[in-house]
């Protein structure tokens, strides 16, 4: 298992905070051996300011820091994840390939986009 990540969310995005409650379910073993930690950026809204992001970064995009002090963002966060989680580190070494990490980085960025808008719209905040 690769060193402690710690992913933070917007838990009162109801689609993130639903993928974050599967992931974690899916986590458990890496969660109990602190491999993968999930925190709430609203809890800690100044949590990643070392790296000069905030609350609305996290809002439109998943961010995590690894034990190494290496920030992920996007899909490069969602591909950290993959690859700790047990029966998932497959997807994640595939979209580590370069092409298709170019790809995922796109795909991630508008779905990301368009989430962040309907959550402004609904006013999940």
């Amino acid at each position: 298992m690769g060193p402690k990540l710690t992913v933070w969310y917007n838990t009162k995005c109801p689609v993130c905070n639903a993928g974050i409650d599967w992931q974690q379910s899916r986590l458990v073993r890496a969660a109990q051996a602190g491999a993968i930690a999930f925190r709430d950026i609203n809890l800690e809204p100044n949590a990643l300011s070392p790296f000069g992001a905030g609350v609305e970064d996290v809002r439109r995009r998943l961010h995590a820091v690894d034990a190494d002090g290496r920030l992920y963002v996007g899909a490069d966060c969602a591909i950290a994840i993959w690859l700790r989680t047990p029966g998932d580190a497959w997807l994640g070494h595939l979209l580590s390939l370069p092409v298709i990490r170019q790809i995922a980085r796109f795909g991630y960025d508008r779905f990301a986009d368009l989430l962040y808008a309907w959550n402004r719209w609904k006013g999940h905040w």
